[in-house]
């Protein structure tokens, strides 16, 4: 961990950085997959703010670390939901739930939404497990989930994919 804190290999601050580092390589695959300049861009910016989680999360906050590391912000928060509102402002009202298929990119960012849960999920155990976890990136990580199902919404429209409705079977 950052500042020297020695810590075993599964305790949940690892765990939940390692998720974080994980969701990060999901979001690079997706920016590989996607070869759009207009998502390239912003989903380089999300790596950048998960590289910021990612070190608040490695660090103790109980020693001052010696470089100086970033924080998230409001505007971090904002930028994500006001992406939110542009997609969804272009995409058709939802009538049923989606199943994550398609394309290989559709697939990818749903995957992606589901590991970004992890992460969330795990920040909140640590919260419970009284270990700091500022309030931001809990917030970040749950709009950010909310991005990436809007994004895979978005992608499959611009693949010209069909959206897959769930039909649930009834007996």
């Amino acid at each position: 961990m950052i500042g020297g804190t020695k810590v075993p290999k599964n305790d949940i601050r690892i765990e939940t950085y390692g998720t974080v580092d994980e969701l990060n390589s999901w979001i690079g695959l997706i920016n590989d997959q996607l070869k759009d300049d207009s998502f390239q861009s912003e989903l380089r910016e999300i790596q950048d703010r998960l590289f910021t989680i990612g070190s608040s999360l490695a660090t103790d906050a109980e020693k001052e670390p010696k470089m100086k590391l970033p924080d998230l912000n409001d505007g971090d928060i904002k930028f994500l939901e006001n992406r939110i509102d542009v997609m969804t402002s272009e995409l058709p009202t939802m009538k049923n739930f989606i199943l994550p298929g398609g394309h290989v990119a559709v697939s990818s960012i749903h995957i992606t939404r589901c590991v970004c849960r992890r992460a969330e999920r795990l920040a909140v155990n640590m919260q419970q497990h009284n270990l700091f976890v500022d309030e931001k990136l809990i917030q970040y990580l749950n709009r950010l989930s909310d991005y990436l199902f809007t994004l895979a919404r978005y992608a499959a429209q611009k693949l010209g994919v069909e959206e897959i409705a769930w039909k649930p079977r009834i007996i």
